[in-house]
C-alpha cells in the first residue's frame, strides 16, 4: 500500500511537534521549511490535524502549533486511516472504468484483508514511540533552508 503525500507529510509534522519542549510552539512555515515541504501543503494538513484534534493551533501574536496529549498517544494507524480515509485499494467501483470481473473477483477482497493487515501492524505504533532515540534529536536538529 502506498501512502499520499498528504499523509506523509502529516505524519511528519505530528513526529516534530512531538519533540517541542515544554509549551514552546512552532508555526506552520518553520515546521514547513524544517520538514522541507511547500507552505500550502503543510498548512492543509495542520488543518486537517487540528480537525482531528491531534494538533492545537493558536493564532495571532504568540500563537503556534502544539502536538495534543490525544496527537502524542494516537496510534499510527488510527491517524493514517482517518488522513486517507476508507477507500478501496483498488477502483472496483469506478463508473469510467468498470471493471468486468467485479461479480466474481476475489482479488478485491483480498487487497481489502491485506490492508486491514497494514493499518493493524500500524495500530501497534504510537506517535510518541515514533520519536524516540534516534528519531527525537535529528527531528530536533532540523532546520530551514539556509537564507
Amino acid at each position: 500500500m502506498r501512502l499520499t503525500a498528504f499523509t506523509d507529510i502529516s505524519l511528519r509534522i505530528v513526529m516534530r511537534l512531538a519533540v517541542v519542549r515544554g509549551d514552546e510552539l512552532m508555526t506552520t512555515r518553520a515546521i514547513a521549511d524544517a520538514l522541507a515541504v511547500p507552505y500550502t501543503h503543510a498548512a492543509k494538513a495542520v488543518a486537517r490535524l487540528s480537525e482531528l484534534r491531534l494538533v492545537e493551533a493558536r493564532r495571532g501574536r504568540g500563537g503556534g502549533l502544539q502536538l495534543t496529549e490525544r496527537g502524542r498517544t494516537a496510534s499510527v494507524g488510527a491517524v493514517v486511516r482517518r488522513l486517507e480515509g476508507d477507500g478501496e485499494v483498488v477502483g472496483c467501483e469506478d463508473p469510467l472504468l468498470p471493471c468486468p470481473l467485479r461479480a466474481a473477483c476475489r482479488l478485491r477482497g483480498a487487497l481489502r484483508e491485506a490492508q486491514e493487515a497494514f493499518y493493524a501492524s500500524l495500530d501497534q505504533v504510537t506517535i510518541a514511540s515514533l520519536v524516540t532515540e534516534p528519531a527525537g534529536p535529528v527531528l530536533l536538529s532540523l532546520t530551514g533552508p539556509p537564507e
